[in-house]
This record gives structure tokens, C-alpha cells and sequence, in this order.
């Protein structure tokens, strides 16, 4: 989860939401990425999308059994989608997402019963604390640049 905290804090440099992801095998790192939505101007570039195409690709096969990916925010409903259908064993997150988690949050699509036929282990909270005070810390400034950036709600009253 480390490097895959690493990767997020590129994202944040990038002005991109802080998310990262590494794919693991056999106790080697086979992909990295960090979100680039903004970037690549792509509502799908998120950290998880990137590091499993990667992972693929660096395998040589769709299915990345004996796998598992490392992510700092709960995958998803979209990403969940990808995960079960590149079959990695295991996937380990950070801090949860309430509004849009696919992996526990509002719903778990990856312990689905049928019609999947992929289930993974699912781990969270590892590191938790330290992947949600980057988020929070990117929003934070975020909501600040904008308030800086509007003019003075004060209005005159005309004569």
C-alpha cells in the first residue's frame, strides 16, 4: 500500500484526485498508476483502470490470477466492473468511498452473488488513515483555489 500511496501523491502533484494503484504477483510489483481522468481527459483513467491494462499487458493475458491489487480509495462501481473481469485474487484498499465504492461501500459487487462468477478477497482499511488525509487534504485546497478565485459576494447598492 505504500507504493500505491506513492503513486497517489504523483496525482495529487498532477492536480489529479489522489488515487493510487499497484498490481502485485508473487511479491513483485507488475504495475503502477496514479488517477489521470484530467490528464488524458478520460472519465475512465482512474488509478485501478490504468494498473490493471498495465498488469495485462506486462502478463500477457486478460487474467491476472495469483494477483493482487493495492488501491488508497475503495474501487468503483466501474472499476469493481473491470476487476471482476480481469480475475485478480485479492484487492486491498485504503479508505472507503460512501458515495461511489463499489467494494463495501453502498454495495460490494465484488462478493456478489451470481450471476459473477469471480469473487476476490477483499481487504480494507490498510493504511486507511494516511489515504484519506490525502484526499482530504486535496479537496481541501481544492475548495480553497475556488473561493480565491471568486469575486467578493459583496454587491453596492445602486443610488
Amino acid at each position: 500500500m505504500g507504493q500505491a500511496l506513492r503513486e497517489a501523491r504523483k496525482a495529487y502533484a498532477a492536480g489529479e484526485v489522489p488515487v493510487g494503484a499497484v498490481v502485485v504477483r508473487e511479491g513483485k510489483i507488475i504495475s503502477r498508476a496514479w488517477n489521470q481522468v484530467e490528464i488524458l481527459k478520460d472519465g475512465t483513467a482512474h488509478a485501478e483502470m490504468l494498473a490493471l491494462t498495465a498488469a495485462e499487458e506486462t502478463l500477457g493475458d486478460r487474467r491476472l490470477e495469483k494477483c493482487t491489487l493495492y488501491v488508497t480509495k475503495e474501487p468503483c462501481v466501474m472499476c469493481a466492473g473491470a476487476i471482476i473481469l480481469c480475475r485478480p485474487e485479492r484487492v486491498v484498499f485504503g479508505c472507503p468511498d460512501p458515495k461511489v465504492g463499489g467494494v463495501g461501500g453502498w454495495i460490494n459487487i465484488l462478493d456478489s452473488s451470481p450471476p459473477f462468477n469471480h469473487r476476490c478477497e477483499v481487504s480494507s482499511g490498510v493504511l486507511g488513515e494516511e489515504c484519506l488525509f490525502l484526499l482530504q487534504s486535496f479537496f481541501r485546497e481544492a475548495r480553497e483555489r475556488k473561493k480565491s478565485e471568486r469575486p467578493d459576494d459583496v454587491f453596492e447598492l445602486p443610488e
